[in-house]
């Protein structure tokens, strides 16, 4: 059991809303959706259906992960953009910081996940049993002071802690990553240095592209 201590309520960080649409920028350290307790009901849903009550969860962010969220404002739009999300026609990049250099300045890393179930929530690698998934990374700097790295993640499929483990699979754990990084990394931060910076896709009512930048705080 680990202990809750969301952000404080400071408002919606609203990146984009019209009719039917609204997209935020989620804080780290808040969950996406109800957790099981009566002490993890304070959420990213939850707040926005204080002022949006039609609001529905279309995808979904780690809870230290923060950046872009998309939500549905009624029940076309979420059926809509869920078959988006579903058929991988929306496009997601993310902002890392993670520990060392990557050999390669860009690569796709192509290694199938399974959950840990003994472990859970945690993922492991597997390439017999574990679905598909893939990530192309890209070195945008690199930080000779602490040895890491910003990398640009674009997640082709979207497993659980996808990011996460296909960065420590490669050598390269994001900085404070409490799942997954060896004991250094992790407290190179106070929090988990992964962002969603970047969604494309197509508008459900008007059908026009949508493109919705969040930079990172990092």
């Amino acid at each position: 059991m680990f202990l809750y201590e969301p952000p404080p309520d400071v408002g919606l960080d609203i990146l984009y809303e019209d009719d039917c649409l609204l997209i935020v920028n989620k804080p780290s350290g808040l969950l996406s959706v109800p957790g099981r307790g009566d002490d993890k009901q304070d959420c990213m849903i939850s707040r926005v259906q204080s002022t949006h009550p039609s609001a529905l969860i279309v995808h979904r962010l780690d809870m230290s992960t923060s950046g872009i969220l998309v939500l549905a404002l009624d029940k076309v739009t979420h059926r809509e953009l869920s078959q988006q999300f579903q058929e991988r026609k929306v496009s997601k990049q993310y902002i890392a910081i993670v520990a060392g250099k990557p050999e390669l300045n860009e690569g796709l890393i192509d290694k199938s996940m399974i959950c840990d179930w003994p472990n859970r929530p945690k993922q492991i690698i597997d390439d017999e049993q574990g679905k598909q998934a893939q990530t192309g990374y890209k070195v945008l700097e690199h930080f000779t002071q602490d040895n890491t790295s910003r990398l640009l993640l674009t997640p082709i499929t979207g497993r659980t802690h996808q990011l996460r483990l296909h960065c420590q699979f490669i050598g390269h754990p994001i900085v404070g990553d409490q799942l997954y990084a060896d004991s250094k990394t992790k407290k190179m931060a106070k929090r988990l240095l992964l962002h969603s910076a970047n969604i494309s896709f197509e508008h459900p009512k008007t059908h026009e592209g949508i493109n919705i930048a969040c930079p990172s705080p990092f």
